[in-house]
């Protein structure tokens, strides 16, 4: 599979003409779409169209759609949401699990209509008492058990309605206080600790096709270098957690990061990140990051293969059937709130 090893965003609700002739000659592995591309289904699925189309060939098309505070389509064609932590808060203990479920099939029904194949749930980081309120309720609860099986629902939920999920943030991004869009967070937790606490929601769905690396600094297994561009911790992930999967960086404009794009793709890439993660939309941003960058690997081209063919046709696609027991759930547990 010769595709550069990026997933790029771009600027507006149409491509320019620099920017189709740029994804034409590098054809990046895949996009990933935010509220400034549009979030009218025709308007989506047209961008969608060109995207695939200045590729000429299967494409990744992505987006954060977890639901609440990041939800990158909102507006009449898209059911709204509370934050995945007051939700699993709301719902009555028996139906929690049922009730995430229903929310990402529902999402993956809406992403799916307009064209988006990949959705960058579930957010498997354990939330404590120092998280960050960036992503505090972005998360599903502070026990790592319940986080498990939560994030393993999710990432069900996504498959079921013929899109991917994206395991994030590996290894775990809910112990330092630090937004990693403005600071690198840091962690001095012991490994022992992290493993038997952080990391076990990542070893539950080391199985699935696709992983983001967090910008996180964890000292007890690297002093020097975040997450996604440790070798180290790189190494942990894949023979400690298990994850074999495609992983992506996080977004590589994050203030986490140091250097210019170039050299921060080169670390990513070095470490052992299969592909780079650049959302901004800067053109000339994305030339650096795609020179640094380079084709995928032998290794990455295989981890990208199995993703394309990890698909699977929509169980169903009843999608008011699915709100009126979400809804029916939501009554039971006395939440005034509906989708």
């Amino acid at each position: 599979m010769d595709r550069a090893a990026c997933i790029f965003g771009c600027a507006g609700a149409r491509l320019s003409e620099s920017e189709r002739h740029f994804f034409e000659e590098i054809k990046p592995l895949g996009f990933i779409l935010f509220s400034r591309n549009g979030d009218g289904e025709n308007e989506l699925r047209r961008l969608i169209h060109s995207l695939e189309d200045s590729v000429g060939e299967s494409v990744l098309i992505l987006t954060d759609h977890e639901g609440g505070r990041v939800q990158r389509f909102t507006g009449p064609d898209w059911y709204g949401w509370l934050p995945p932590f007051e939700q699993c808060q709301a719902i009555v203990p028996a139906k929690r699990l049922r009730s995430l479920w229903l929310r990402y099939r529902i999402i993956a029904a809406e992403l799916r209509a307009v064209g988006i194949n990949v959705n960058c749930v579930p957010v498997a980081d354990t939330a404590t008492n120092v998280t960050h309120p960036v992503l505090y309720n972005r998360c599903y609860a502070t026990n790592p058990g319940f986080v498990s099986e939560a994030a393993h629902t999710v990432a069900e939920a996504c498959i079921a309605g013929g899109i991917l999920p994206v395991v994030k943030h590996i290894p775990g991004h809910g112990r330092p206080h630090a937004d990693s869009h403005l600071q690198l967070p840091v962690t001095d937790a012991a490994l022992t600790e992290l493993a038997e606490s952080d990391f076990i929601p990542f070893r539950r769905l080391n199985r699935f096709p696709l992983g983001m690396m967090a910008h996180v600094l964890y000292l007890s297994l690297d002093g020097q270098y975040p997450s996604s561009q440790s070798e180290g911790v790189i190494s942990y992930v894949r023979d400690v957690i298990g994850f074999d999967g495609l992983l992506m960086s996080d977004d590589l404009s994050m203030s986490a990061l140091r250097g210019n794009m170039g050299e921060r793709a080169m670390s990513c890439i070095s470490a052992g990140c299969d592909v780079n993660l650049h959302c901004n939309g800067d053109l000339a941003e994305m030339q650096d990051v795609a020179a640094a960058s380079g084709r995928l690997g032998k290794v990455g081209s295989l981890r990208a293969h199995n993703a394309f063919t990890s698909f699977c046709e929509p169980d169903q696609d009843e999608l008011a059937v699915f709100v009126e027991e979400f809804q029916a759930i939501c009554l039971q547990s006395g939440v005034q709130w509906l989708p």
